[in-house]
Formats: C-alpha cells, structure tokens, sequence
C-alpha cells in the first residue's frame, strides 16, 4: 500500500494529505514535491508522514490527491520562470485593474505550476463584481483566471516574513486557519495592553495570544477570584491579584500587611463580603 504524506503547497501554504504514487516511494521532511491537487499539478513540501493524529488534527478524512514526484533540476528551473512570470501577469492586472478603477486592492498572483489556472488575490471592501476582468485576463493570458478575495489577516499570510519575536510569522509557517483573539486573551495574559505591541503584521491581535490562553483559563480556574476573602495560615486576607503561571496570590491582610501567597496555603475561600465567615473549602 503506498504511503500517505502531509504536505504544504501553494502561496497561500495550504497543508493537506497525499497518497504517493506508487508503494516503494519513501519520501522525507522538507523534501521539494511535485503533487496534484484539487487545482492541478503544484510545487509543495513533505512536513512528515501521515498518521490518524495528523488526520485527526488537520480534519482530513480523505487524501486531497496524489504525490507525483521528488523535484527535479528542470521542475525548479520551470518554478522560477513561473514566479518570474506571475510577477509580470501581477503587475499587468494591477495596471487593467486601475484603467477600470475597480474598487479592489490587487495583493499577489499565482500560477498554477500545470498550467492550469492562473490566480489572482485581492482586497476589497464590498463585493466585486469582476466578470468582465476575468473574460480580459484569460483572453490575454490565455489561461483559465481565477479571482479570490481575501482578508486583512490573510494578506499578511502572504506577504509578511517575521514577526516580532524575530521568529517566521505563524500564517506564513504553521497556521491552517486563523483563530479567534480577543482582548481578554490579553488580559488574562497580563499581556501589555498597548495595541503596537499585541498586533501582528496584519493589524489584528497576534494570534499567539490564544495559544496559552486555555492553559491560563484552567490555571486560573484552581485559584480564588480577585476580590475574595481567604483563610491562609498568616491570618485572613483579601486576594488582590492573581499570578496564574505560579499560582500564588497577591494578599492583603487585615493588619494591612501584604504577600504572595502559594495557592496551596489557602486553608479556605469565604465570602468577598468580610463580614461572612462561612466559606467552602478551595
């Protein structure tokens, strides 16, 4: 039975599964590939072999195509024509683009390594209607055209390199869909709040804000809430602050002396009402 690898193709690094072509290939990580996807032959990368965590993980339940073949010196040579290409057919479309001033933002082309499509990626505000521009771009182009409008954060997928950890940006490497962040992620986080340092490339909330955030939601669950009465063996307190990683707690006491605080020294949680002193155990 031949062998199934997990492999990322495409500009925009789309990663799915495929079935080598024949059951004596092996292939290896970060081996250069030639594979038929659902838009025709195209360029992509080994990541590894597939597995049911892989499918599991990415949702596959069936290959996307076929694994054709190992690159070749005149595959690599055709590859770099091609992107010399695209770069002329980008800037001719731009151009007609401008002559009709349509309100779209022209962002990348791509042409398919087969030949069978050429791409065209845009941003736009509302909806475009771009039929016309297609008939002029397959006319000239002489290839079936294919307009894809996109988003903010796909634009940096795109187009962005690193970030600010100094680290390839996580659209551009790992990322099969873009999470939804939100400024309580921050918050949770302790991040700094300040938008020019919590944005990515594109704009938005750096999507690894939500990568330990569940890890900070179950940690900070164990803990008592701001705002709550506790029994430690210093005496009663009123928990000020939460430091969720460590788990200990910023504590006021009532001879307004203050301290951290393991969670493990919570003997027990009462009311946030002082004057309640029954209470459930932490």
């Amino acid at each position: 039975m031949a062998k199934r690898y997990i492999v990322r193709y495409g500009i925009m690094r789309n990663v799915s599964e495929f079935t080598a072509r024949s059951p004596q290939e092996d292939f290896a990580r970060q081996d250069q590939v030639i594979v038929r996807t659902p838009r025709g032959m195209e360029c992509g990368e080994v990541l590894c072999e597939a597995t049911e965590r892989t499918r599991e993980y990415l949702g596959i339940s069936d290959p996307s195509g076929k694994l054709l073949r190992q690159m070749t010196p005149e595959d690599e040579e055709l590859q770099t024509t091609l992107w010399k290409q695209e770069r002329e057919e980008f800037e001719r479309c731009k151009s007609i683009i401008a002559e009709r001033t349509m309100p779209m933002q022209l962002i990348d082309a791509e042409r398919i390594f087969g030949g069978e499509r050429l791409v065209f990626y845009f941003l736009s505000e509302n909806r475009v209607d771009f039929r016309e521009l297609v008939k002029s771009l397959a006319k000239e182009f002489k290839t079936r055209i294919e307009m894809r409008q996109i988003g903010i954060r796909d634009e940096a997928k795109l187009l962005a390199d690193y970030g600010d950890c100094g680290k390839p940006t996580c659209c551009n490497t790992h990322l099969t869909e873009m999470p939804p962040v939100s400024m309580k992620m921050a918050k949770v986080q302790k991040a700094t709040l300040d938008p020019t340092k919590i944005s990515g490339r594109c704009g938005r909330l750096k999507c690894c804000l939500r990568y330990e955030y569940d890890t900070y939601k179950e940690y900070q669950r164990e803990l008592p809430k701001v705002g709550k009465w506790i029994i430690t063996k210093e005496g009663k307190g009123r928990v000020l602050a939460q430091e969720i990683l460590a788990q200990k707690l910023l504590v006021s006491y009532e001879d307004n002396r203050r301290a951290l605080v393991d969670a493990g020294d919570v003997i027990t949680v009462v009311s946030s009402d002082q004057s309640n002193t029954g209470g459930s155990k932490a």
